[in-house]
């Protein structure tokens, strides 16, 4: 009989509670932005909010991305992989990048 598997060691593996941190921040903006409106605040004031929180989130966004290149891409490229992760990350980049 076996234990239970450990969990996959992620890019992130190493910053995830930095990241949980900045994650948990990043709600009680958005539970702020929430009150802001239900208190019929300023449009501006609401918009300026949002922009802190889309800042917040490419924060996060580029330190996954950053693990990602430091960790999957080696590991994907030890494995004989490199291709196929590299047409991943740059999807996910893509995907990052279309807004609006």
């Amino acid at each position: 009989m076996t234990g239970p598997t450990p969990a996959p060691v992620r890019g992130y593996t190493a910053s995830k509670d930095q990241l949980l941190a900045r994650l948990r921040r990043v709600e009680g903006q958005v539970r702020g932005i929430e009150k802001m409106v239900d208190e019929d605040r300023y449009c501006i004031d609401v918009l300026t909010q949002i922009s802190a929180i889309q800042a917040a989130l490419d924060k996060v966004a580029l330190g996954l991305l950053d693990g990602h290149a430091r960790h999957c891409m080696r590991e994907g490229a030890a494995e004989g992989r490199a291709d196929e992760v590299a047409t991943e990350m740059m999807a996910a980049v893509g995907r990052l990048m279309k807004r609006g």
